[in-house]
């Protein structure tokens, strides 16, 4: 019987991009809502991405009773000073669209030249087994912002993240941005790690 674990998200793109990972592993992966859990209680009061996924799994864990696993994720652009960061799922404000973060950061970026606009996407992972059992990993892509959308997948940032072949992740499908991407890259990490235990 598949262990099931829980995902301190209802992000639909995210838990996809988990379960595509940990299936092999024989983990049934529920999101936070199927798992009874309700999130808005939570203050994501860290500084760091690892802090603000520490929070959430502990929430889910504490709450469920389940491992539990939550990821911190945001784009870090080197012109701003690594901005957005930890706030970019808030960036122009708590209820804003993917397009108008988008379009703020092209906006912020108007007059940066091509070689200065390198970014890299960040993703801290933390996986709660048991009150004194917890797993922390992160995973980084690096790359650079385009100057207009390209694509039609994806989410979030991915139209303007381009990698360094010149795709934008928006440009790719699911399994090949798994390749590539810095939650792809988190949860290879975390798949090793997973598989070592349970071999044990």
């Amino acid at each position: 019987m598949a262990e099931k674990f829980v995902i301190a998200s209802n992000n639909a793109h995210k838990i996809d991009e988990f379960k595509r990972i940990l299936s092999p592993l024989d983990i049934d992966v529920i999101s936070a809502k199927e798992a009874g859990v309700d999130f808005s209680d939570v203050e994501e009061t860290g500084l760091t991405f690892a802090e603000n996924a520490k929070i959430k799994a502990l929430y889910a864990f504490e709450k469920s009773g389940l491992p539990s696993i939550a990821d911190d994720s945001g784009l870090c652009v080197d012109a701003l000073d690594g901005r957005p960061g930890i706030y970019s799922a808030r960036y122009g404000g708590e209820n804003s669209t993917d397009d108008e973060k988008i379009h703020l950061l092209l906006s912020e970026l108007k007059d940066v030249e091509k070689d200065r606009r390198t970014a890299h996407f960040n993703c801290s992972i933390c996986c709660v087994f048991a009150e004194n059992d917890v797993l922390e990993l992160e995973g980084k892509c690096e790359g650079f912002i385009g100057f207009e959308k390209k694509g039609e997948n994806g989410f979030g940032y991915d139209p303007i993240f381009f990698l360094p072949n010149g795709k934008a992740f928006a440009e790719l499908k699911a399994e090949e941005k798994d390749i590539y991407s810095h939650r792809g890259n988190a949860l290879r990490k975390f798949y090793t790690l997973l598989k070592e235990r349970t071999d044990l």
